[in-house]
């Protein structure tokens, strides 16, 4: 049997830096030991606490929008399609920079957990 999962049947809940996820895979739904896949979403002038993982490195994906993204001080736009690695230990931000909600996968390697999210 194949363990499929549908973006629409994950419930949508608030991380501790500020955005809407819907976990598709990881620790909590299951599926998944070494990594999480979510959906972010940020609404227009919204944006994540900065903050950073001490143990997860993470990757950003672009869905729908534009984002600013920061990490450690460097900026760039960010837009459909583009992909972002996050090191471990790096302080970031995104920004949704658009009219129109941001949209993002979250690919976190091991899996996303609030006790590894801390703010300066």
């Amino acid at each position: 049997m194949i363990d499929v999962r549908s973006l629409g049947d994950a419930e949508p809940f608030v991380t501790k830096d500020g955005s809407t996820i819907r976990e598709l895979l990881g620790l909590g739904p299951g599926g998944t030991a070494q990594l999480s896949l979510a959906e972010a979403t940020l609404e227009p002038g919204q944006a994540t606490e900065r903050h950073y993982h001490a143990v997860c490195e993470e990757i950003y994906f672009v869905l729908e929008g534009v984002g600013e993204m920061e990490i450690e001080g460097a900026r760039a736009t960010v837009r459909e399609r583009d992909a972002v690695p996050i090191p471990a230990g790096s302080r970031h931000q995104i920004v949704n920079a658009g009219s129109k909600a941001l949209r993002l996968l979250c690919v976190c390697a091991p899996p996303y957990r609030h006790d590894d999210t801390f703010f300066d």
